[in-house]
């Protein structure tokens, strides 16, 4: 059993637009490892589950599932610079999501190249397809470095 690469596309857009980007947390289910957080989304016999560990810097783990199988993943690590205060936290978030809801169709892996609000600017970097990639991403408000996240993964054989 197998999915097409531009039906694994269209499901990444709609699972993504509905966990972590949505809202930070609305599809967020019992975690299955100890002092986690997990985001959920299915689809007929597609699965989408985020893993994560930590807030402000973390770790985690993208995996899609067909039919209780694993087929794609992407690891993903990085956070807040530490010279980010403690109330602009939530700021740099919520930029963050906005720039996530606007992952391109063409490769729903993290947001757009870029991205601008104000005077907050994400970027995203990118190798390779949805098959195998990696990637960094990054938010800066002026000469500000705000946020900084590596990401890599692909199809599972």
């Amino acid at each position: 059993m197998s999915v097409r690469p531009e039906s694994l596309k269209r499901f990444l857009v709609t699972a993504k637009q509905a966990t972590y980007a949505a809202t930070g947390g609305g599809a967020a289910v019992a975690p299955l490892l100890p002092d986690s957080k997990q985001l959920e989304f299915a689809e007929g016999d597609l699965l989408y589950r985020d893993i994560y560990v930590g807030t402000n810097r973390f770790v985690g783990l993208e995996t899609v599932y067909l039919a209780g199988r694993a087929i794609w993943a992407m690891s993903y690590a990085g956070g807040l610079s530490a010279d980010v205060p403690t109330t602009d936290v939530g700021t740099v978030y919520a930029f963050l999501r906005q720039a996530l809801r606007a992952l391109p169709s063409e490769q729903p892996l993290r947001g757009p190249p870029l991205f601008e609000q104000g005077t907050m600017r994400y970027t995203c970097q990118r190798i390779g397809s949805i098959s195998g990639f990696s990637g960094i991403e990054a938010v800066s408000a002026g000469d500000s470095s705000l946020y900084q996240l590596h990401f890599a993964g692909g199809l599972i054989t």
